[in-house]
C-alpha cells in the first residue's frame, strides 16, 4: 500500500513533468521573434488610423478624435506608428438615458451613456477587408445636485471620455487577437 505522503510526491511530480512538457508551447504575445518576422507590436504600428466621419465642432466629433487618441496610444505608443500595411475604418453611435429621476423635480440624477462601435480592417496592399466587428460601452454617472449644470455637464464629458477609452481597449484587444492568431 501507498502511503498518503507516497501518493502526494508522485501527484506533484506528474504535475511537474506535466508542466515541463508544455512549458516550450508558450510565447508571449508582445515578445520580439526571433526568426525576423515582425512581431505584434510591429504589426500594430503598421495600423493607420483615419479621422473618424463625423461633423466639425461637433460632440461626436470631439468622442472620435477621444477614441482615436487613445487607440492610437495603445497601438502605438507614440503620436504616429509605421508605414501603414492596413486602415482602420471606425463608425460609431453614442445613446444617452436617465436612469433615476428625482420625483420632486422631475430631473435625471443618475444617467447612462452609451456608445457602439464597428469596426473595419482593410489591407492595404489588397484593398479588402480582412477584419470586422462590434463593440459597445455603457458607464453610469451620477449627477450630483439638482440643479448643478456644470457638475451635470462634466459628469457628462468624464462618461463620454470613460466610454471612449472601453471602446479603444476593446478594438486595441481584438486587433491584437487577429495579428496574433490571424483570425
Amino acid at each position: 500500500m501507498w502511503s498518503a505522503k507516497t501518493r502526494i510526491a508522485a501527484r506533484l511530480l506528474a504535475v511537474a513533468a506535466l508542466a515541463g512538457l508544455t512549458a516550450g508551447c508558450f510565447q508571449p504575445m508582445y515578445a520580439e521573434r526571433a526568426d525576423g518576422t515582425p512581431g505584434l507590436r510591429e504589426k500594430l504600428m503598421g495600423v493607420e488610423l483615419p479621422p473618424v466621419d463625423k461633423p466639425n465642432a461637433s460632440r461626436e466629433a470631439r468622442i472620435g478624435v477621444e477614441i482615436r487618441n487613445a487607440l492610437a496610444f495603445k497601438l502605438y505608443g507614440t503620436a504616429t506608428g509605421l508605414p501603414p500595411t492596413h486602415k482602420l475604418v471606425l463608425r460609431f453611435s453614442t445613446s444617452r438615458s436617465s436612469l433615476i429621476l428625482d420625483p420632486n423635480t422631475a430631473l435625471p440624477s443618475s444617467e447612462n451613456y452609451g456608445i457602439d462601435a464597428q469596426y473595419n480592417l482593410i489591407d492595404l496592399a489588397t484593398n479588402k477587408s480582412v477584419m470586422t466587428g462590434t463593440t459597445f460601452s455603457r458607464v453610469s454617472y451620477d449627477i450630483p445636485g439638482k440643479l448643478q449644470r456644470f457638475a451635470r455637464s462634466r459628469a457628462f464629458r468624464d462618461a463620454e471620455d470613460r466610454a471612449a477609452q472601453e471602446i479603444a481597449e476593446n478594438i486595441q484587444t481584438r486587433l491584437a487577437s487577429y495579428f496574433t492568431a490571424g483570425t
